[in-house]
């Protein structure tokens, strides 16, 4: 396994908008604002916009789950898969959405140490091998130490309990991702 150090890389979330603003936009420009919330999957907030007008936070985000939740199993598949692996080939070579970058950033992620970052790399390898889709959570909050443990801990899940974390991550990400997407008006 070659050691790929990642760049150190301080990229900002997407401009804020009001709730309000967001409702009156168009289908495209609405999904075109939306387009980090559901890391490379446009789809989410297209049908999410025929839920229109959104009078809050809680209107738009329940549309955008109930979109992401009722997809088919192929779509949730290409969904998890969208997202990046964690300390991997995307965010060595500078590829992350600003959205992914940012959060990673902030788990410290792009300053682990040789060892540890060997470490994510091997078990980044063996998750994708066993379930065929990268290790998903929401690090916000968490330090290296604390995410390589939950690789470890999810290792030992079934195929189905992991599709299930992982979009449950998903959702906690969106989440957290329209919170710094939104501003009150």
């Amino acid at each position: 396994m070659t050691l790929t150090t990642l760049p150190k890389i301080d990229a900002q979330p997407t401009s804020h908008i009001a709730v309000t603003a967001l409702s009156k936009l168009d289908q495209s420009d609405f999904v075109l604002k939306l387009e980090g919330i559901f890391e490379h999957s446009p789809w989410v907030a297209a049908r999410a916009w025929a839920d229109r007008p959104f009078h809050n936070r809680s209107d738009l985000e329940r549309a955008l789950q109930s979109a992401m939740w009722c997809a088919s199993r192929d779509e949730l598949l290409d969904l998890i898969r969208a997202h990046p692996e964690l300390a991997g080939k995307a965010a060595a070579s500078g590829q992350l959405t600003k959205e992914s970058t940012h959060e990673q950033a902030g788990a410290g992620l792009n300053a682990c140490t040789p060892e540890q970052l060997i470490k994510i790399q091997q078990l980044n390898a063996a998750y994708m091998e066993k379930f065929g889709w990268p290790f998903i959570v929401a690090v916000r909050g968490m330090n290296v130490d604390a995410i390589i443990a939950a690789i470890q801990t999810r290792l030992d899940h079934t195929a189905e309990q992991e599709f299930e974390q992982a979009l449950q991550q998903i959702s906690r990400i969106a989440s957290l991702r329209l919170d710094g997407l939104l501003i009150d008006a």
